[in-house]
């Protein structure tokens, strides 16, 4: 063991000076409120975004197809089913399932009141796991009867409520077109996707009544719900799809459909960064203030060490070995406190949000490994890049003003 880590280690581990020991402990809790803050910041915002995300994907598709025209309504303009297109999308690993649907819009009449709606219209082929998700009463359609698929719907609960309806419940739908159409639809389940640009405007029923009631032929739809495999790599999926898809037709991928959210997504980044910076600043200050403090109380110690032969450098090394055993221990505390709240919130959900105002009904964690390395080692450097300044201190003190200094 070489001088420096010896005297680091002594005056570290069995000091017995309180004032510094007071400041040390103070120092050590910084550094551990701070990684904790930063790893529960990361965790929170990764797991709002994705649930924010998820939510979309499991109502929309990750991409839709669409007919190459210009029209921009919820009325889709119909076109054939391709089969080789869907084949040839399918080939690539990166998508995963295309299935048809088509939009329409409605008004919904019930208990003296209505309400504007856009119908969307499924197939027997559609998958309901993600959907099930957000199913809170009732069930999803049974295509396995034709004649029933037609007569039921899913409503959101923002609708629910304000018409007053229920699971079971018969409602009049009302088709503006020439001529006027109304059917009469029965609620087979209630759902709450938690984002208000869906809850408030669509419902699920039948592909097969919309073709109906636009005089469509049974291979007529109105577009393609595409999901990848990873949503992070669906710009490699986007592009592919323009390889193979159609001159008819035309594809959007989610972010392009939903701007809003996505763009708000994106401003959580800043926060998040924002966060990152003030709680390092907070521990580098106070690693500074607590190595200042140590070097100060040891000035005489310091003079000793320099009339004996001791170099600045390896007196400095004292104090940066000190200011890592300290740092390393405020990682661990902080690692302790981070890592173990962000597993209690997501094992328990215990800490609620107001799902009008936050879209979900708990603080979602989502826990990357890298993350929290990332977080660990850039503290550390940093920290011990900035205590260079005040340890540098140590080359300023001479040894005969040092010694006698009290």
């Amino acid at each position: 063991m070489n001088f420096s880590s010896f005297i680091a280690g002594r005056i570290t581990f069995k000091s017995r000076r309180t004032f510094s020991k007071l400041i040390v402990r103070i120092a050590v809790v910084g550094i551990m409120l701070g990684l904790g803050v930063m790893i529960l910041s990361l965790a929170i915002v990764k797991g709002f975004k994705q649930e924010i995300r998820e939510k979309i994907r499991g109502f929309a598709g990750d991409m839709q197809v669409v007919k190459f025209d210009l029209n921009n309504s919820y009325e889709n303009s119909p076109f054939v089913k391709d089969d080789h297109f869907v084949k040839q999308a399918l080939h690539n690993k990166e998508i995963i399932s295309i299935k048809p649907f088509a939009t329409k819009p409605a008004i919904i009449k019930a208990n003296d009141e209505i309400e504007g709606i856009v119908l969307k219209g499924v197939d027997k082929t559609y998958d309901w796991q993600v959907f099930k998700k957000t199913l809170l009463e009732g069930d999803v359609i049974n295509f396995s009867d034709s004649v029933k698929a037609n007569e039921q719907i899913i409503v959101s609960r923002q609708t629910a409520d304000r018409l007053k309806l229920k699971v079971g419940d018969d409602i009049l739908m009302y088709f503006v077109q020439e001529p006027l159409r109304k059917r009469k639809l029965v609620i087979s389940g209630i759902y709450s996707s938690g984002v208000d640009e869906v809850d408030k405007t669509f419902v699920i029923g039948s592909l097969a009544l919309i073709q109906r009631l636009n005089n469509w032929e049974s291979n007529e739809i109105g577009g393609y719900e595409v999901r990848v495999a990873n949503f992070d790599r669906l710009a490699k999926a986007d592009a592919f799809l323009d390889t193979v898809i159609p001159v008819r037709l035309k594809s959007y991928t989610i972010q392009q459909n939903y701007p809003t959210i996505f763009e708000w997504l994106k401003l959580l980044d800043v926060n998040a960064r924002v966060m990152l910076v003030l709680m390092l600043i907070v521990a580098v200050i106070n690693m500074i203030s607590a190595l200042l403090i140590m070097i100060l109380e040891r000035t005489s110690m310091i003079g000793m060490f320099k009339a004996l032969g001791a170099n600045n450098w390896s007196i400095q090394k004292v104090f940066l070995l000190n200011a890592f055993y300290l740092i390393g221990l405020g990682l661990i505390l902080g690692n302790i406190f981070g890592l173990g709240l962000s597993l209690f919130q997501f094992k328990t959900h215990f800490f609620q949000l107001d799902p009008a105002s936050y879209y979900m009904s708990f603080v979602p964690v989502q826990l990357n490994v890298m993350d929290v390395v990332l977080l660990n080692i850039g503290t550390l450097v940093i920290c011990l890049l900035v205590m260079l300044i005040p340890s540098a201190l140590v080359s300023k003190i001479q040894p005969v003003k040092a010694i006698r200094f009290k």
